[in-house]
């Protein structure tokens, strides 16, 4: 059997701090910037994402990382650790990258860095990646989040075709979560509020209860695994969407952190998808 080829690391990109903003109450919004972002550029995906790059504490490499090197020459428990966030916009002109982040206190690792970023500090990250864009051959389009997903979906909105019937679910924690999105042609986003009820329940209900339009649907379904798997599974069983109009993942899975998630995610999928064929 032929040795498979070894497998590269990808390209590190370096950008700086320009300046934070405190969109709500938990949502820090980072905007990128400087001379590492020349050669940046989307590909017409609003869901578009980057990677970005944490060294663990003892690491003394500096941005932007060359991580080739060091996964030659660092053992893996030095290796960076990575965190998937949307771009929520950029502007090539000003060459600014705003990224924006759910900030619960001290958890997590992306979180807490997002609320101590200071203009000035550096970043290394790798991407863009993506896959999703609103098609204007869909007679209406479905889009369904939790915190995670608003920023894809806000970027959504903002460049739906021109007249495109839309439908726009975000749970969020209350009220003082809602954030204002300037779209095309006045779309406008349903906001359900937890208000302490378990993630995901009243954007599964807003679905559900959802009178479709008629005609062919594309949906954008991202958040929270759970609540991700059930309105995976009205969209497929008792809607009759095909996976083709459906962009739909878990981006986190409540109870596991990113990496555990990340570990088991594709089998997760797999099972799922088994499930669903299972009838």
């Amino acid at each position: 059997m032929a040795e498979r080829p070894a497998r590269q690391a990808p390209k590190a990109q370096g950008a700086q701090v320009l300046r934070t903003e405190q969109i709500t109450p938990h949502m820090v919004r980072v905007v990128l910037g400087g001379d590492g972002l020349a050669g940046f550029s989307l590909a017409g995906f609003t869901d578009h994402y980057i990677k970005l790059c944490f060294a663990p504490e003892g690491a003394d490499y500096a941005h932007p990382f060359d991580m080739a090197r060091i996964r030659e020459e660092y053992p893996r428990e030095l290796w960076p650790t990575t965190r998937t966030y949307t771009v929520r916009s950029w502007d090539p002109a000003t060459r600014e990258l705003a990224v924006d982040f759910v900030v619960h206190g001290d958890e997590g690792l992306a979180g807490p860095w997002a609320t101590r970023a200071r203009p000035g500090d550096q970043v290394t990250f790798l991407g863009p990646g993506g896959g999703y864009r609103p098609q204007d051959s869909a007679d209406w389009h479905l889009l369904a989040g939790d915190e995670s997903a608003l920023p894809a979906i806000a970027a959504t909105l903002e460049q739906m075709p021109a007249g495109a019937l839309v439908h726009a679910f975000v749970e969020v924690a209350d009220a003082a979560e809602e954030q204002k999105i300037v779209t095309r042609d006045g779309a406008a986003v349903t906001w359900l509020h937890r208000d302490g009820r378990p993630v995901g329940e009243a954007l599964v209900a807003a679905v559900s209860d959802l009178d479709f339009p008629e005609g062919e649907v594309q949906a954008f379904v991202h958040g929270e695994a759970g609540f991700v798997k059930e309105i995976r599974r009205h969209l497929r069983k008792e809607r009759g969407v095909p996976l083709s109009r459906l962009s739909i993942s878990g981006y986190w899975r409540l109870g596991q952190n990113d990496d555990a998630w990340r570990a088991v995610k594709r089998e997760w999928n797999e099972q799922v998808e088994r499930e669903e064929n299972a009838g």
